[in-house]
């Protein structure tokens, strides 16, 4: 059997049946020899990294580094040890550091056995106690990821994610270009409620994937425009659609509670919402535009369907979902009401996660919930990945190690406190949003960098929010690489699009949303009082 048929066989013969797009269905991508050699080399180069800076070698850097520029807890910690084991700390820390980035880049092992790995290695170099480092399992936003992925079983148990998807393309996607707007809402819509962007695209692919068949375009080679397009533009607008929301992903609210410790007051859901909706709405529409137009321009018989009766495929996907059911209206009434307690948390201050909590103790509670414990699909694998990035974040905290190495790049490039505002705010926002094609994790990014970027506005004497909260808005831009985030990962095994398909795409959008940022932060940011004069102080 031929390269291309081989892997269509793996979706099913039927390129129309939703139920061959299933994520636990889709077939073992194979790697590519780039990605072969480079899992072959991750762990001797990692072992190797971990060797050199933990035991060998120890950075000027490291050894110099001022007890002036450390956070409170790291200041705690260097009175209890002293300075020699705080600098073997950070030392190992550092190699600790390398050997996750490597692993989970090069792909390696799974990357929840690379968690596993890091969490241990910090206890037993004694970076963090055995407490500090199983505590991170316990995270808070491990509790908002846990009840998001409760809710979404709701919506997919229910069918009131893919009824309103399937209403939505029906009723507005007669060509392409309508198709690919629909989806656009669809993303924004549905990231308003569900706090996992990987949930989103298990509800979507399936979806997406029957619309390509009926546009001609099929897993395996000889890709087809449409198929890059649809696939490239949901991963991308999955990742915006996060950004819009402060809820959209764990990290955003990670971002926004390390943010809201650092001044008076807090960053809640409509300042986030105000700030980033209409940027990513606006970013939305370039990467729609980009695809069609520019970097993967249809042929016009990809314009219409090309499967007779495709869209009446949809059209009986949903009529089998019947008249709507007293329980998808439940779904909804739980769904806007913890909308409704988002977006205003500023006036009743309860946590985003304990509303998720509150909401996912209806959706499971007898008689009155929706759903059973059984039908919840929660991907532990995954919570694990995650329980290692917060163990990375928590040694960062106790040993101070971005702090050391922020202002040692500082002063390694003469920057002094004359230093202008939009000097700063280039670097920081330039290095967060580009940092994602190095890193496997929004959180770790949001732990390493809104820190960096509140110290560093407090170094120079700037509102903390006007560095911080623009380095925060950033995050959601991780779907240029396989590695850079789950959905990357999940939608890259559809075989529509090639590595450098991702790149080509995902480069020129990752561009626009830094230059997104640097615009608003002259104009938006500054009417809504995030950047007090403007980035450039233009206007």
């Amino acid at each position: 059997m031929g390269n291309k048929e081989s892997s269509e066989a793996g979706f099913g013969s039927d390129a129309l049946d939703m139920g061959s797009y299933r994520i636990d269905r889709l077939p073992k991508r194979e790697r590519s020899t780039t990605e072969l050699w480079m899992a072959r080399a991750g762990i001797p180069l990692a072992v190797l990294c971990f060797i050199l800076f933990g035991f060998l070698w120890t950075p000027d850097f490291l050894l110099a580094f001022s007890a002036d520029v450390l956070p409170d807890r790291a200041l705690v910690v260097l009175e209890e040890v002293g300075r020699d084991e705080m600098i073997r700390r950070n030392a190992f820390m550092l190699a600790i550091f390398l050997v996750g980035m490597i692993l989970w880049t090069a792909q390696s092992i799974p990357n929840y056995l690379t968690s596993l790995i890091i969490i241990i290695t910090l206890v037993l170099t004694e970076v963090l106690t055995e407490r500090e480092a199983y505590a991170q399992l316990g995270h808070p936003i491990m509790w908002l990821n846990i009840m998001s992925f409760i809710l979404a079983s709701m919506l997919v148990k229910t069918g009131l994610a893919k009824r309103f998807t399937l209403w939505f393309i029906l009723r507005f996607g007669q060509n392409a270009s309508r198709v690919f707007l629909s989806f656009i809402v669809i993303n924004v819509t549905l990231s308003a409620f569900i706090s996992a962007t990987t949930a989103k695209a298990a509800i979507l692919l399936p979806i997406f994937m029957v619309i390509a068949a009926i546009y001609g375009s099929r897993p395996g080679t000889g890709k087809a425009n449409f198929g890059r397009n649809i696939v490239l533009q949901n991963l991308l607008n999955i990742n915006l659609g996060a950004g819009a929301f402060v809820t959209g992903s764990g990290a955003n609210l990670l971002a926004a509670a390390l943010i809201s410790g650092a001044i008076t007051g807090g960053v809640f859901f409509a300042d986030w919402m105000m700030a980033m909706l209409p940027t990513m709405l606006g970013l939305m529409l370039i990467g729609y535009i980009l695809g069609m137009k520019m970097v993967f321009p249809l042929e016009e018989k990809e314009k219409l369907p090309q499967v007779e009766g495709g869209m009446q495929r949809l059209k009986e996907e949903y009529d089998k979902l019947g008249p709507v059911r007293w329980d998808e209206i439940r779904a909804a009434v739980i769904f806007l009401t913890i909308l409704g307690l988002w977006a205003t948390d500023r006036l009743h201050g309860i946590s985003p996660t304990a509303v998720a909590f509150v909401g996912g103790i209806v959706a499971l509670m007898p008689r009155i919930g929706i759903v059973e414990w059984n039908d919840v699909d929660i991907p532990w694998h995954l919570m694990l990945f995650s329980a290692g990035a917060y163990c990375l974040g928590a040694g960062f905290a106790q040993t101070g190690l971005p702090n050391i190495a922020v202002d040692a790049f500082f002063t390694g490039i003469g920057l002094d406190q004359s230093t202008p505002f939009w000097v700063l705010y280039l670097i920081l926002t330039g290095v967060m949003c580009y940092s994602a094609l190095l890193s496997q994790s929004k959180t770790m990014r949001a732990m390493i960098f809104v820190p960096i970027a509140i110290g560093t506005a407090e170094h120079f004497g700037h509102p903390v929010i006007s560095l911080a909260l623009p380095v925060a808005f950033l995050i959601e831009h991780v779907y240029v690489l396989p590695f850079n985030s789950k959905p990357a990962a999940l939608l890259y095994e559809t075989n529509m699009y090639s590595l450098t398909d991702a790149i080509k795409y995902g480069i020129i959008m990752m561009t626009f949303g830094w230059l997104a940022v640097i615009i608003m932060g002259e104009t938006w940011f500054r009417f809504l009082g995030i950047t007090p004069n403007g980035v450039f102080g233009i206007f």
